[in-house]
Formats: C-alpha cells, structure tokens, sequence
C-alpha cells in the first residue's frame, strides 16, 4: 500500500507519495509560509499520482527537531489528514531522514552524524549506524548510536566509532562547524553540504516502519521530538550572553568574579 510523507522542520515544504517503486515529490521554498501552501501542493501531488488520501495506507512526518513552528505544522497536518481519512500515522525523527539523505550520497557509509544548527548557538546532534547484519533487529534500519540531543558546541560527546559521514545545518555554519570539526575531525570520513531534510527520506524509513507493523499510532497520539522548552531568548538574556562572550580573560580573578 502507499503511503504519504511530509517534512516541514526548515523553511522547505517538502511532500512525497511512496507507491511501491513509484515516488512523487515536491519541494518548495515555502519560508514561513507552509500551512498557507500546504493543502493546494498536496492537492496537486495527488492529482499528480492520480490518488487520493483515502488511497494511502498510513500517513507519516517529520517530527523534528527542527524550527518549532514547521515541525508543529508537520504534525498538525498529519493528524489532521489522518483523522480524517481514517488512517495510522508514522512519526520519523528529522535527523533520522537526514541519515537516510547522507546514505543516498555515501552509499558505501555505514555511520552518520547529523548536526542541525538549532539557533542560540546550540546543536541539535544524533549519530546513526546502518548495519546490514543487525537492520532486520532495528525496525527503522537504523542502530542509534548517540540519541537526538541539544548540546552547546563546547559540550559534544565524543564518539566511539569512526567514519562518519557529516550532514545537517550545523555544518553549513562557519561557528558551529568550526566545533564540530575541533571534535570529530579525526573520526570524520566526510561531509555533506547543504543538506535540507526531505519527505521521500522519511518515507523510506516509514515504509520500513510499516512494513514491520511498528511506530504507526493514532492521530491523537502523533507528537513532534521537542528538545528545547526553552525555545527563545529575551532581550536581556540576549544582551548577557554577549557580555559574557566578550569578557576578557584578563578582566576574571582567580575566585572567578568579574571585576570591572
């Protein structure tokens, strides 16, 4: 059976159908304009496919991390086009997809660290593994090997493997990258630039969800991955960070206080 996939965590609104071999795709530069293009480019991606929602066996989305009004919209859309036909929902974790993403341009990698720039100068960080002898244990086909976290770039765990192909927003950022490569440049194998997460790659992983009869819930129960509550910084939380930035080392006492 098809199924119907939706990526919106960054300002790309990207949808696909997955019918067997068949793929139908559409990726738009929405901003932050999804919900109000959202329905008539799933309307066209059906007439496209000659199918409609009642047509697909599960309905499945990103569900970050990401920007946290796009993965919200993913979700709601979910829930909404599932409600109403009738149908299980599969979340796929963003950087999970991303994973997928890398795997497609690296086809001989096996491990995968994604990096997605979360803004207030943290990272949204996950590694994967592909392992042809363990994917039939792992649901997903993936094997986690640091789970999705938000970490400051002077905070990244270290890895106990090698090889890692590199993909995701962070590594487009001069700062963040410049930290990731302090940490991992001797376990990185290489790294794949500006990467967005798409709705054909969390459709791979749905269907291999699917197709194990795993990870579909009910509409009610579809969720986004949040990893920050706290998702925006006030005016002076601003303004202290950047006084801390720019504190001198000369200007700090052995106690640790500032003085003037």
């Amino acid at each position: 059976m098809p199924l119907f996939a939706l990526e919106t965590s960054t300002e790309r609104l990207s949808l696909a159908i997955m019918d067997g071999e068949r793929l139908f795709a559409r990726e738009i530069n929405a901003g932050q304009r999804h919900s109000e293009l959202a329905i008539t480019a799933i309307a066209d991606l059906f007439a496209e496919a000659k199918m409609t929602i009642a047509d697909v066996d599960v309905i499945a989305f990103g569900q970050g991390p990401g920007s946290f009004v796009g993965v919200r919209i993913a979700c709601g859309l979910a829930q909404g086009l599932a409600l109403g036909a009738g149908k299980k929902v599969i979340p796929v974790p963003t950087q999970m997809a991303l994973a997928e993403q890398a795997l497609r341009a690296h086809p001989d990698a096996t491990n995968v660290l994604v990096a997605i720039d979360a803004r207030m100068n943290e990272i949204y960080l996950a590694a994967y593994r592909r392992d042809a002898q363990r994917e039939a244990q792992q649901a997903s086909g993936w094997r986690e090997l640091i789970l999705p976290m938000l970490v400051k770039p002077n905070e990244l765990p270290l890895l106990s493997e090698a090889n890692f192909v590199g993909i995701g927003s962070a590594f487009d950022s001069s700062t963040l990258n410049a930290a990731l490569e302090a940490q991992y440049k001797n376990v990185m194998q290489t790294v794949v630039h500006a990467a967005q997460p798409c709705a054909s790659d969390v459709a791979v992983i749905a269907q291999r969800y699917h197709d194990n009869r795993t990870n579909m819930v009910s509409p009610g129960e579809a969720a986004p991955l949040y990893l920050r509550n706290h998702v925006a910084q006030t005016i002076g939380e601003r303004v202290a960070e950047k006084n801390r930035a720019t504190v001198k080392p000369d200007a700090v006492h052995a106690s640790g206080i500032v003085v003037a």
